[in-house]
């Protein structure tokens, strides 16, 4: 995986369905080159999404596209090789749904994607500890998982903070990304705490140009992130 970080990573949860072709379409025209795909269960969270079925659509749709499915789902062991032959590049799982999580990131390696592991608002980021070393990504979840459009939950910012010592200390490379609420209001702040992937969802797909607001939040991230000076 090679990033020009920071990267946006717009959430096709927030996409018009009818228009999905079209509108991922003006998110790589825009120059994004990492798609996030959010798959609920109506179980984990209350919400039920899409499943792999989308994900080929958007490979499809976006061949050269970095594909991030964040599976929110309880029993993700289940669906993990379904997600892998859809066309994911990475899945990242919940560390509250995974009883065994080392068992669930070999097997996502094993079924050759990139691993990632996500905690919700709740969960202490030192809990996460055990696992960094072995994970491609790491997510901070800064709105509680389930429905898009929802405000950013403030101490997320204190968790991106203390999972950027973490990875300094341990001297690991996982990415850090955060997903919920990510606009253009606070990119650049979350970029300064050492963010390197920004999932916008709404921010991105409810604007009235899409192409202007993708290029508005690069443009804030790598103000934060120290790339434009």
């Amino acid at each position: 995986m090679n990033f020009d970080l920071p990267v946006i990573a717009p959430s096709i949860l927030a996409a018009d369905f009818t228009k999905l072709g079209e509108q991922i379409n003006e998110c790589t025209h825009a120059g994004i080159k990492w798609i996030h795909c959010d798959i609920m269960d109506g179980h984990f969270v209350p919400n039920i999404s899409y499943g792999p079925v989308i994900v080929q659509s958007v490979r499809r749709t976006a061949p050269e596209a970095f594909i991030d499915v964040h599976l929110m789902i309880e029993n993700p062991d289940l669906f993990i090789e379904d997600f892998a032959d859809a066309g994911a590049d990475l899945i990242t799982v919940h560390y509250e749904a995974c009883p065994h999580l080392h068992r669930t990131i070999q097997n996502i390696r094993l079924h050759g994607c990139m691993t990632g592991v996500a905690i919700n608002p709740a969960t202490p980021v030192e809990l996460l500890r055990p696992i960094l070393s072995d994970v491609d990504l790491a997510l901070i979840m800064s709105v509680n998982p389930g429905f898009g459009g929802q405000s950013f939950i403030k101490s997320s910012i204190a968790k991106l903070q203390q999972l950027a010592e973490l990875r300094s200390l341990l001297g690991t490379h996982f990415l850090i990304q955060i997903d919920g609420g990510v606009d253009p209001e606070n990119i650049q702040h979350l970029a300064q705490e050492r963010t390197d992937v920004f999932v916008a969802g709404s921010s991105v797909f409810k604007a009235n140009n899409i192409g202007k607001r993708i290029h508005e939040l690069t443009q804030k991230a790598r103000v934060g992130a120290g790339k434009i000076v």
